[in-house]
């Protein structure tokens, strides 16, 4: 029987959900703070809109975008685990310190500093824009949660799936 292509959407936005979740609640849940080593080799920078972003990017260039954003007051190393293995099945992974965070910078001294939600959202469009990402499945916790929410309505076009969790003490 032929699928509408309805259907076929709904099937990988389910799809979709679910690896986003999956990789989030691998943070969330499964990993306590602690020293580990990092999967990536060097860490790459762009310029986008107000900052200078520092983020890992893994997996084949071509590879479907999952951008992971970190909460407070962790940072890219939270997602350590995950990477390796969304990589490993052909996703390009995508995981930038946010601002405030890591060896991202604002690219002017003069620039107002501002962690509001929706400027973190921002930030993630900005380098979508940069790295000429279109869509991308994005995931997070919480300040990383907080700027998918934000994204996913301030450009729901290019976020086919995201997942928002609970910060990691919330977990058992």
């Amino acid at each position: 029987m032929m699928r509408s292509p309805t259907e076929l959407l709904d099937e990988e936005r389910r799809r979709l959900l679910g690896l986003a979740a999956g990789a989030g609640a691998a943070v969330v849940c499964g990993a306590a703070a602690r020293a580990q080593t990092v999967p990536w080799q060097k860490l790459e920078r762009v310029d986008a809109g107000d900052l200078s972003i520092q983020y890992v990017d893994m997996g084949p260039r071509r590879g479907r975008p999952v951008i992971l954003l970190h909460g407070w007051p962790y940072d890219i190393h939270s997602f350590a685990e995950i990477a390796p293995l969304l990589a490993a099945k052909g996703y390009r992974v995508i995981i930038p310190y946010l601002r405030g965070y890591g060896g991202t910078r604002f690219r002017s001294p003069d620039m107002v500093r501002n962690g509001e939600q929706a400027v973190l959202a921002v930030d993630v469009i900005a380098l979508m824009d940069s790295l000429a990402i279109q869509r991308a499945i994005i995931g997070g916790f919480d300040w990383g949660a907080r700027a998918c929410q934000r994204g996913w309505k301030l450009r729901a076009f290019a976020i086919p799936a995201a997942a928002i969790l609970r910060h990691p003490a919330a977990c058992p």
